[in-house]
């Protein structure tokens, strides 16, 4: 069972993490860890007017799994929204914990992963990435939250 975990795809998505390394001036940055096996994940983040992600990048320490999901993330997440993000999330963990389907839409990819369900000790790695993405994410929109009230104060 471990070499099914272990695929030719899952090897393919860890061996090519798009995006890698870390942005000049990004508008939010998210750090997530893995606490069992000591996974790591740093993105950051800029957004357009629209609060989509137009800039990405990613540091990540991972195990193949870890990697694999952070493969997958960095194909499709430019032009993500939050909301996208989050039900990524959320179909993510209830795919390795409660046997859902997986994500949709433009992180369909993910359900490359699904076998790692059977693997708990191996949930927390996989999540960093996207965990660290939604973090970065949240924390750029708070950043520009403000700037939106003021400029909407000032047209009033």
């Amino acid at each position: 069972m471990i070499d099914e975990l272990y695929s030719a795809r899952i090897l393919k998505l860890a061996a090519n993490l798009p995006h890698s390394g870390r942005l000049a001036a990004p508008q939010g940055t998210g750090e997530r860890a893995a606490k069992l096996c000591g996974s790591r994940a740093v993105v950051d983040v800029v957004l357009d007017d629209a609060g989509r992600i137009d800039g990405f990048a990613q540091d990540v320490k991972a195990c193949a799994l870890g990697q694999a999901a952070a493969g997958v993330l960095g194909e499709s997440v430019i032009g993500a929204s939050v909301e996208e993000i989050a039900q990524a999330r959320d179909a993510m963990t209830a795919m390795l914990k409660s046997g859902g389907a997986g994500p949709e839409g433009r992180f369909e990819g993910l359900r490359a992963l699904k076998l790692v369900a059977d693997y708990p000790a191996r949930h927390a790695s996989t999540m960093v990435a996207i965990e660290a993405t939604l973090d970065a994410v949240k924390q750029a929109l708070a950043r520009k939250t403000p700037d939106t009230r003021t400029s909407l104060a000032g047209a009033a």
